[in-house]
């Protein structure tokens, strides 16, 4: 913030008390930059040229230019210079253009964190799903988030238990970057047991420091979500699941869903089974996201193999059983076992829950 020339801080500033007005939400907040070129000439338009903005009752009219307003917004720009928050005003410097996709773009976004560029069309994917991940899901999402760290590709999450953190996770290992969307102030990280994880990495939120985590915040954070990433991935969840309304929220902003399909009859591929249906791309490994995206092929660091070993390797695209490895690579499934458990010996392969293998 303090490397903002003087009229940009000035806006900053008065996008903040508006964001502090009771009754103006981010559309409004937009109507008022528009209809009087800034936040700050609508902050000191007269009461008869705001009435002409449509949508402003008497009772908000009455609360725009309040000085309790004001003063709150400089008491929350001292606070984050303290705790080393930026805030970041719409259609200033720093202020993500990807978000230029929803109808509703936060007035002001708060970051701890180095920001990535998430231009009008990120090269960041966003990789959600349930918090109560089954095996498969929670390995299949490290393979996936390491294989976009190493395309050089930001994986974008909400930092929840599940999915998520194991996204996070597996990026920073990759030495990739992760941008956690927070449905709580950036000083308030939810679930508590990921605030080493938080700190590792940049986490951003709609909401002022100290705002409590609330129910009602998650379907706002799912938007940014969708909106910061060219695609989002939705590994696992219920029709009714968070990940669904980060699916929708993607459709809405005109970006693509990838969906990762399940076993039938198990409830956590009821959403992507779902998706899948209506047309998300099938998302079996990271190529299915890079080749949708026209961002090129994985970068992958494979072994120097030969003959059977290599076409066993070759076909564990993603983690896979042992009858569709055999299939993959057209080889009889006794041979395959006893090559997967040299693969394993050789530190190559990682044998997985439920009978399941991965490339290491």
């Amino acid at each position: 913030m303090d490397s903002l020339t003087p009229e940009a801080q000035g806006e900053l500033r008065a996008l903040l008390a508006l964001r502090f007005t009771p009754g103006l939400g981010p559309r409004r907040i937009a109507a008022l930059q528009q209809a009087f070129g800034s936040a700050q000439q609508a902050l000191a338009a007269r009461r008869d040229a705001l009435s002409e903005v449509e949508g402003l009752d008497s009772r908000v009219l009455a609360e725009i230019g309040r000085a309790s307003h004001t003063e709150r917004a400089d008491l929350e720009l001292e606070r984050a210079r303290r705790v080393g928050v930026t805030l970041l005003g719409a259609g200033q410097p720093g202020y993500p253009t990807a978000l230029r996709a929803l109808p509703d773009p936060p007035a002001v976004l708060w970051a701890r964190g180095e920001l990535p560029p998430l231009e009008v069309v990120p090269r960041a994917v966003g990789v959600v799903g349930t918090r109560a991940a089954s095996p498969f899901g929670l390995e299949f999402t490290r393979t996936l988030a390491r294989d976009l760290a190493r395309a050089a590709v930001v994986v974008v999450s909400g930092l929840a238990r599940g999915i998520d953190t194991a996204a996070h996770a597996a990026c920073l290992e990759a030495g990739g970057v992760t941008l956690g969307v927070l449905g709580c102030g950036v000083d308030r990280v939810y679930p508590a047991e990921n605030r080493a994880l938080a700190a590792r990495m940049t986490v951003l939120s709609e909401h002022p420091l100290g705002t409590a985590p609330a129910a009602h915040h998650f379907p706002g954070r799912n938007r940014i979500i969708a909106a910061l990433s060219a695609g989002s991935v939705i590994v696992e969840g219920s029709v009714t699941s968070g990940a669904m309304h980060t699916a929708m929220a993607a459709l809405e902003c005109g970006r693509t869903v990838f969906a990762v399909p399940g076993r039938a009859g198990d409830p956590l591929a009821q959403g992507p089974h779902r998706l899948l249906r209506e047309g998300a791309v099938l998302t079996e490994s990271v190529a299915d996201v890079l080749a949708e995206l026209g961002w090129g092929e994985v970068k992958t660091d494979a072994p120097e193999l030969e003959g059977e070993r290599r076409a066993v390797y070759a076909a564990l695209e993603g983690p896979a059983l042992l009858d569709e490895v055999a299939r993959r690579c057209g080889l009889d499934a006794v041979a395959v076992q006893g090559l997967l458990m040299l693969l394993c010996l050789e530190g190559h392969v990682r044998e997985l829950p439920g009978g399941r293998y991965a490339r290491a």
